[in-house]
């Protein structure tokens, strides 16, 4: 499991093959994982998709994490799936997609993010560190992130307003890696835009050592 750059989807008003091509130059590039995230799709619609965006993502030898929903991940085989505040417990997430399969959790504390780890999760997902208008939600500072990292031994990566001008913040925060979505998604070269994110956060991870 590659958490170094960890790419979470968006898909704006993009047509489905749009949608693909990004993802693809992204897998080719350099993202290490791929969450496919999809708010308001209804099930039938999420399956095709999900089924779509695994053929990509397997080509590439790169691990497809499902967002919140458990019976997609399951249904079209999903490395794994990645679950919020508002989802199931922790332990039921566990218990249905067995202890084979990735389960991600986000946490804004350190409680949670301990309690997450108990539960079974195998890593975290922190923030929103910079704001982000991919999702409402509270910011999680910088000295929280380092916080949590202290008090858990599973890795973890940050996640919310992540760009590349904003990586060097992350020096020193025991991170595994970051997510980002639109700084990707939005790129108007996907490819040369993921190579120099990589390559930035490689620095950010070593140097951190």
């Amino acid at each position: 499991m590659g958490l170094t750059l960890y790419l979470v989807t968006a898909r704006y008003d993009f047509s489905d093959d749009h949608f693909l091509t990004v993802i693809e130059e992204a897998c080719k590039n350099g993202v290490t994982l791929v969450q496919l995230r999809e708010k308001d799709l209804l099930t039938g619609e999420f399956y095709a998709l999900a089924l779509k965006v695994k053929q990509v993502t397997d080509r590439y030898q790169i691990p497809l994490i499902i967002n919140d929903r458990v019976d997609i991940c399951l249904a079209v085989d999903a490395a794994g799936v990645h679950i919020g505040d508002d989802e199931m417990p922790v332990e039921v997430v566990r218990s249905l997609i067995g202890p084979e399969k990735i389960l991600g959790v986000s946490a804004k504390t350190v409680e949670r993010g301990v309690e997450a780890e108990k539960a079974g999760a195998d890593y975290l997902g922190i923030g929103a560190i910079f704001p982000t208008k991919t999702k409402e939600t509270p910011l999680t500072s910088i000295e929280t992130l380092k916080a949590i990292n202290e008090q858990v031994t599973i890795p973890s990566v940050a996640i919310g307003g992540i760009k590349e001008d904003n990586l060097t913040d992350f020096y020193g925060t025991g991170i595994a890696g970051v997510s980002i979505v639109s700084e990707i998604m939005r790129a108007e070269d996907v490819g040369k835009k993921v190579h120099r994110l990589k390559e930035k956060i490689d620095k950010v991870l070593g140097e951190s050592k």
